[in-house]
Parts: C-alpha cells; structure tokens; sequence
C-alpha cells in the first residue's frame, strides 16, 4: 500500500492537478486528503471535483466546517480582510451548492486506517485530541504529546500548519503534509524538473525548515507526501512539486 498524503488544497485545483499527475507517474494506491479542501481558492468545485473523481479519503478541516455552518449574518467583519473572506465565503458557498455544502458537513474529524504490520494510521487536519488544532513544526515535545490524546494511533497524518514535516515523539510518528494550495515560499529557489524530492526513509529527520512569507493564494509549489510499508517499515517521501511544471 502506497499512501498519497495531502492536505490545506484550499481550492487551488490547478495546484492539485500538479500532484495529481506528479502522482500517477510516481504511482500510488490511495490518496489521503487531511481537511481544508474549498476555500478560499480560485476553483472550488473543480477542486471537489477532483478530489471525487480520484476517490479522495476526505477529513473535515477548519475552512470545511466554516463553509457548512458558519452562520454568516451573525459574523461582524473587523476589517476589510474580514469583510472580504466572508464575501469570498458566500461565493463558495454559492459556487459548490447545498449538496456538497451538505457532503462537507458530513466529514467525518477523523479517519483511521490499519496498517499492513497490524499498526494503525489516523489522518486527522489538525491533531488526534483537537481535529482543529494544528500540531507545528516549533512544538515542544511536551506540547505535541498534549496534542496527541489518549489514542493517537502509532501514525498521525495530519496538516493545518501548511509546513511539513515528520518527527516522532511519545512513540508516535507524526507527518505534517504541509500544504497543496498555500504553502510557504519554497526553501529552495533553483528547483528543476517535476518533483523536488525534499527527504526519503524509514526515520523522522526532524522538520522541514522553509523561509519566506506566504503568499495570499499559494507560492509556486504544492507539498505532497508518499507514505508506504516496505518490509514492515513505514517510509516516508516528503516532495515540493513546483507549480507551472507537473500538470
């Protein structure tokens, strides 16, 4: 089993076609998508799309519940940022219609899977003990461990922070699948061809350091994660896939 683990695509459907297709060729058997799927990208539905017609294992992330429930006339905008995400809500909303509105307030927190060597993964958008709560890549130890609750699993899949990364603590792997459709500016500029391969193996390296601001809609490349059991050790592939290059 060969795990494709994405998350935060925030309807950037261009940026997830790249994966996508980065995807085939490199191959895989499932893909993992950890919340945060619609808003507030260009291509909505097209994202939905996609994510359907590739039978996507979806969890619920922030925006996805923000865009079933939120109840916007109640909302009082601070700022025109504000006043302006929550204009860009309503043309979500508008855009996807109330049957997927409805499918996204459907999701489920969590999803669980078991693993090949009789462990368990759980694909969460924030963290084990709060679904929307990110764990990050600064995080103490004893932090994490708050975050994690009393049945983590022995893998987390998870996202929320848009910045990968894989470190085990407490016995528990935690992979950070950083983000699709908003990631940081890329740690390197020069990267060629249709994949950058940022870290390979069988053992948490510690974060993936990134520098630069994030843009406001994506920032040139798209995070995806390979997450698979080789010889009953889970290896895990951390790439950048640049924009513009792979789809």
């Amino acid at each position: 089993m060969r795990l494709l683990c994405v998350s935060d695509i925030h309807g950037h459907a261009d940026a997830l076609a790249a994966v996508l297709a980065t995807a085939e060729r490199r191959g895989y058997t499932q893909l993992l998508v950890a919340g945060d799927l619609c808003f507030p990208g260009p291509k909505p539905l097209e994202t939905w799309r996609r994510l359907t017609q590739a039978k996507a294992v979806c969890v619920q992330g922030v925006s996805d519940r923000a865009l079933a429930t939120l109840d916007i006339d109640t909302v009082r905008a601070r700022s025109e940022h504000e006043r302006a995400r929550l204009d860009r809500l309503s043309q979500t909303r508008s855009e996807l219609g109330e049957l997927i509105l409805a499918r996204l307030a459907r999701l489920a927190p969590t999803y669980r899977l078991p693993l090949e060597d009789g462990g368990e993964l759980v694909l969460v958008h924030g963290s084990p003990a709060d679904p929307l709560e990110p764990i990050t890549h600064d995080m103490t130890d004893e932090e994490v461990l708050s975050l994690l609750g009393d049945d983590p699993a022995d893998v987390v899949i998870c996202g929320g922070s848009h910045v990968p990364f894989d470190r085990m603590v407490g016995g528990v792997r935690i992979i950070n699948v950083g983000s699709v459709g908003e990631a940081p500016c890329s740690m390197r500029s020069d990267v060629r061809g249709d994949v950058d391969r940022v870290r390979v193996g069988a053992r948490p390296s510690g974060e993936l350091v990134r520098s630069g601001a994030v843009s406001a809609y994506g920032a040139g490349h798209a995070d995806a994660t390979f997450v698979e059991l080789r010889a009953g050790e889970l290896w895990v592939e951390q790439v950048v896939v640049p924009l513009g290059r792979a789809a």
